[in-house]
């Protein structure tokens, strides 16, 4: 399966990422080490919080140099979780407006959820727009965990590779090339997410 290299910036849920991936792999490092990125095979951005708070962390404690040469110019397999989705935006619209990595064009928005309370927290459907190797051998819609109060509105629909239901459609998974985005959490999911997991690894 390669190696995999799980980043951390303090967003608070890197333990249990680390212990659904190490479950699976036998190589994986929590590290922000650029010899650890470029050495990986595969690269994993958590996150839990705020947009615009995990976009200061992720520029004071990660080399953005290395992390973008691995994941842009190598083009190794990223999988973002949650906030490690949604900061792959151009923008995102909470608490004010923040920039994003940029690296998947489109913005970050508060759920409109039609009068349900936020946060949307608990299982819920993901159903499959397009096919991606990410969501082999879960069905056409399996059920995921979430918690949050803001979802990725993707420039090109293309890249929304999934969609959930909370009073309204929003984009809870995305993928542009090598970058993979969930916005639900795969380390909270039991069986689904050791699957996603699986087929991540798997991804070349």
């Amino acid at each position: 399966m390669g190696s995999v290299c799980i980043l951390d910036y303090g967003s608070g849920n890197v333990k249990s990422v680390y212990n659904l991936v190490s479950s699976i792999a036998d190589d994986v490092v929590v590290s922000n080490d650029p010899a650890r990125i470029a050495e990986a095979t595969h690269i994993v951005l958590p996150g839990v919080g705020a947009f615009g708070a995990a976009m200061r962390r992720i520029r004071e404690t990660l080399p953005m140099d290395a992390l973008e040469r691995a994941v842009l110019n190598d083009r190794k397999p990223f999988l973002g979780i949650c906030v490690g989705m949604q900061v792959m935006a151009t923008v995102g619209r909470e608490f004010g407006e923040h920039a994003g990595l940029g690296w998947i064009a489109g913005h970050v928005e508060q759920l409109d959820t039609n009068g349900l309370p936020l946060p949307h927290v608990g299982w819920n459907n993901v159903t499959r727009e397009v096919s991606s190797a990410l969501f082999a051998e879960l069905g056409d819609s399996p059920d995921f965990y979430f918690v949050h109060s803001y979802a990725f509105h993707a420039d090109d629909p293309g890249h929304e590779i999934a969609m959930s239901h909370y009073g309204t459609d929003f984009c809870s998974a995305i993928q542009s090339g090598n970058l993979f985005g969930v916005q639900f959490h795969p380390e909270k999911s039991q069986r689904a997410g050791i699957q996603l997991i699986k087929n991540f690894l798997a991804i070349s």
